[in-house]
Order: structure tokens, then C-alpha cells, then sequence
């Protein structure tokens, strides 16, 4: 349930032909040169045949943006607590329910730790569009991998130099930031254990970019005009993957989890999930404690791998409030949200790559940023265009501005979902009261922020504010015909 996300890195989502996909590319049956029957170069971009393939590159990205945008449309609560209120919606107002020391208190720390993160984010896009949109990406990649010759190595070799130094680039933003957390309390990590996080953070940055470089290098090179079909499919299916994967594989790189031992606690949550018709199959602990004493919980995997989360600084709160979150997160399984966001993103992935395609193939661009655009003899067929190697920094800068660009969409609907959740966990407890109480206790744990600006909803702000929250309670009280939760001040 934590309200920002860290932006730490770089970075979601044909007509008939004369010949066949391998005639088109196909340098010749014997593949001369050394190079593989169908590796040949990408053909100009004036050609009758890539004109097609663009043309069809782009309607694919409409349409499957179009679906992402009806599948949103149509799924996102905009309502999330739809009917009237008796007596008018309540204020949202954090006088209402927090003191004025702890109102300042987050305002002091919004101003100590939004200089890092503005600076970070900006800090981070400039390198890597500096990287991607000149020749000095081009230059990096080719002096970080001018040892290495085989191509799939060269490809390896580049996706850990670029992301490596992009990470390099941030890690003083990260620093500061991290101190900020230090200084209010909300950070328990040593510095080593810190560091140590980072660099596991980076290899699995290197694990997942690794992987899908070599795969779609490899699409392009072997199918320079239609690549974006092969990687399209493969986006949507690395993203499905990914999403069912992480909780058993990626989850337990950071924390150590154990089952919650027996006892009332254990058999309240797993009763309520049964009593809300969402399958349970453990409630687990995360040692969070170890890295910060904020308060969170979470219902993570499917099916058999389901679980309920709950991190240790959770465990000291009083069990109706632990329940009012749990049931929150319950909101989230039963309706799905998981799932929902998988289809979501993978749509958006696939339709990124179409779009992908068509700035990867665009001479301008290519030449911009210091790769040769396909007719350069002096580089091998399998070398030219977008299936230079040294396009991965553009790659990667064209990703960066991507997922800035769709922030804002996602923040927003983020937010209704979280809100439905509030709601479902309102009417699974029926207890409004705790709901303020617990509301209240995140915020001034996580030292929430109370009055956030415009920019901060856009950019950062994937839960609603707590006050935001609290005064949904009220209304749900009201509309519902129980005790309204008096102003905790």
C-alpha cells in the first residue's frame, strides 16, 4: 500500500506480400558472408516493401492501443463508491484527523525528499536520452563490446554496460534519497545491506534486459521487415510471464518470508479470505523491518501460489486494523486487479513495440543516433539498421520516454483501483472507524503526504491521500447507514 513508487531506473508496453518474410531478408541461399540464409540487411526505408511493413506496424499499434484504451475504459473504476451520499461528500481535509505536529511533520519531509526524486528522474532521463538520441551511445556500446566477437555476447556486453551506467548515474540520487529516509526514520538498512539490495536490484535489471535484447536482436536480424510481429507476441508473452513468476522468483531475492505462525491472528485473515470467496493458501511474514519500519501488506500470486503478505512492522498493530488492510488487499484478488493489470500491460508492451518498430526504422533517427541506417557497406548485412547492436541505447531511451509519457495514465487508474479496494475492504469489515484509524496509522508511519500537488499526483501518487482515503470512509459510513467515524482531532 505504499503511495509512491521509486523511479529508479530506466524504467511497461500484414497485408499480402510478394515474397515471404525470408525471401525479403535473404542475402542468399548460402548465406555469403558468413551470414544465415534470411539475416540479411534492413531494406531502405523507401521501399515498396517496407512501406508495408510500416503501414502495418502502425494500424497494429492503433488497434492494440485502441484495445488498451477500452479495456481501461470499460474496466476502471471511475466510480468507486458509486451512489448518492445523504448530507454531501466529506472534506477531505488532513486538520480534520491529523495534529499540526504531524502535519508538518509531512510537509517537512515532501520537501526533504522531492529535490531527490525530481532530480533523480530528470538526472536519469537526460543521460540516457544524451545516450540514446546522439552518437555517444553509439560510441559507449561500441567501446564497451569492441573486444567482443561473437554478436549474441556483443549483445549481452551492451545491455549490462548501458544499464549498468544508467544505474551509476542515479545512485547519487539514491543516496540522498535513501539519507532523507534515514534521517526521518523510515529507513532501518545498513549501508552495506543497502548497497547489496542495489546490486541485486541491478542483476535482475540485467537478467530481464538481457534476455529480451537477445530476443528481439535476434527477431530483427533474422526478420528485418517484420521483426515487430515476433516481438510484439513475445512482449505480451514476457509480460504474463514475468507477472506470474515474480512473487516465487524475484520477492524472495529481497526478503526472507515465513509462514505466520498459529494462532488467532492466522485464523482470522484466513477466514475472512474464505468468507470473501478469495482462495488462501499461506499467510506469510516478510522480514521488512530490516529495511524500514513503514506498514504494508499485500495478497501476492495465483492459484495455488496465492498468499497473503504481511510485512513484520504490520504485526504490532491492533488485529482490527491488521484486518482492514488485509481486507483491502483481498479487494484486489477478487476482483482480479492483478490479472487485469498483466493483460493491460502486455497489450501496451506489444502495441510500444509496433510503435517501436517505426522510430527503429527511421533513418533520420538511426542517423541521429549514431547508428548507420542500413546502407552502410563497410558494417556485415546482419549489422546494419536497427540490428546494429549499438542501437540498444536508443532502444533504451525510446523506452525511458515511453514509460515517463504513460506514468500519468497509470498513476490515474491506479488510484481508482486502490479506492475500489477501500470500498471492498469497507464492506467486507463493515467497520469504518477502524478503517480511519488504520488509514491514519499509515500515513503518519509512512509519513505520507497529506496535501500532494498536481505534479506529484501525476508523476508519483499511485494511491489516493490519506485524508483522500479517510473521507471515502465517512461517506461509505453514510451511505450505508453506520456510525459516521468522528474527526480523530
Amino acid at each position: 500500500m505504499s503511495e509512491r513508487s521509486e523511479s529508479g531506473g530506466v524504467g511497461g508496453r500484414p497485408p499480402t506480400r510478394d515474397k515471404t518474410e525470408a525471401d525479403e531478408g535473404r542475402v542468399d541461399e548460402s548465406g555469403a558472408g558468413g551470414e544465415p540464409a534470411g539475416a540479411g540487411p534492413p531494406p531502405a526505408a523507401g521501399t515498396a516493401g517496407t512501406r508495408r511493413a510500416r503501414i502495418a506496424a502502425a494500424v497494429a499499434a492503433v488497434v492494440l492501443f485502441a484495445a488498451v484504451g477500452a479495456v481501461l475504459a470499460l474496466t476502471t473504476p471511475w466510480n468507486p463508491l458509486p451512489g448518492r451520499v445523504p448530507g454531501g461528500h466529506a472534506a477531505a481535509d488532513p486538520a480534520l484527523d491529523f495534529s499540526p505536529a504531524e502535519i508538518a511533520r509531512s510537509r517537512a519531509f515532501d520537501s526533504a525528499v522531492n529535490p531527490p526524486a525530481y532530480a533523480g528522474l530528470l538526472a536519469g532521463l537526460a543521460v540516457v536520452l544524451v545516450l540514446g538520441l546522439t552518437p555517444l551511445g553509439a560510441r559507449f556500446i561500441g567501446w564497451a563490446t569492441a573486444r567482443v566477437r561473437r554478436r549474441p555476447l556483443r549483445i549481452v556486453a551492451a545491455a549490462v554496460a548501458v544499464t549498468t551506467l544508467l544505474r551509476l548515474a542515479g545512485l547519487p540520487f539514491h543516496i540522498w534519497s535513501e539519507s532523507v529516509l534515514r534521517r526521518y526514520g523510515l529507513s532501518t538498512q545498513s549501508w552495506p545491506a543497502w548497497l547489496t539490495d542495489q546490486l541485486k536490484s541491478l542483476g535482475v535489471t540485467w537478467v530481464i534486459y538481457t534476455v529480451a535484447l537477445l530476443l528481439l536482436y535476434a527477431l530483427i536480424r533474422r526478420f528485418p521487415r517484420y521483426w515487430w510481429t515476433g516481438a510484439a507476441s513475445g512482449g505480451f508473452v514476457l509480460v504474463v510471464l514475468v507477472s506470474f513468476i515474480y512473487p516465487v522468483v524475484v520477492e524472495p531475492v529481497f526478503n526472507d518470508f515465513h509462514s505466520l505462525k498459529q494462532g488467532q491472528l492466522r485464523s482470522d485473515l484466513l477466514a475472512m479470505a474464505k468468507r470473501d470467496g478469495v482462495p488462501v493458501e499461506d499467510v506469510l511474514v516478510a522480514d521488512a523491518s530490516r529495511r524500514t519500519t513503514s506498514l504494508n501488506a499485500y495478497v501476492s500470486g495465483f492459484g495455488s501460489t496465492r498468499r497473503i503478505v504481511l510485512y513484520d512492522t504490520l504485526l504490532k498493530s491492533p488485529r482490527p486494523r491488521i484486518e482492514s488492510i488485509v481486507a483491502h488487499e483481498l479487494g484486489h484478488a477478487k476482483r482480479d486487479d492483478v490479472l487485469w493489470g498483466t493483460l493491460v500491460g502486455a497489450l501496451g508492451i506489444a502495441g510500444a513495440v509496433c510503435l517501436l518498430y517505426l522510430l527503429m526504422t527511421s533513418p533520420r533517427l538511426l542517423r541521429r543516433a549514431g547508428a548507420d541506417p542500413g546502407d552502410a557497406p563497410e558494417r556485415a548485412p546482419g549489422e546494419r539498421g536497427a540490428a546494429d547492436p549499438r542501437t540498444i541505447a536508443l532502444l533504451l531511451a525510446l523506452v525511458a520516454a515511453g514509460t515517463l509519457l504513460a506514468a500519468p495514465v497509470q498513476n490515474l487508474v491506479s488510484r481508482r483501483i486502490e479506492a475500489r479496494a477501500d470500498a471492498h475492504a469497507l464492506n467486507l469489515t463493515r467497520d469504518p472507524a477502524t478503517f480511519v484509524s488504520m488509514q491514519h496509522e499509515l500515513s503518519v508511519r509512512n509519513i505520507s503526504d497529506l496535501s500532494p500537488d498536481a505534479l506529484e499526483y501525476i508523476l508519483w501518487m499511485s494511491h489516493p491521500s490519506g485524508p483522500d482515503r479517510i473521507a471515502m470512509a465517512r461517506d461509505w459510513a453514510r451511505m450505508n447507514q453506520v456510525a459516521v467515524p468522528p474527526p480523530l482531532r
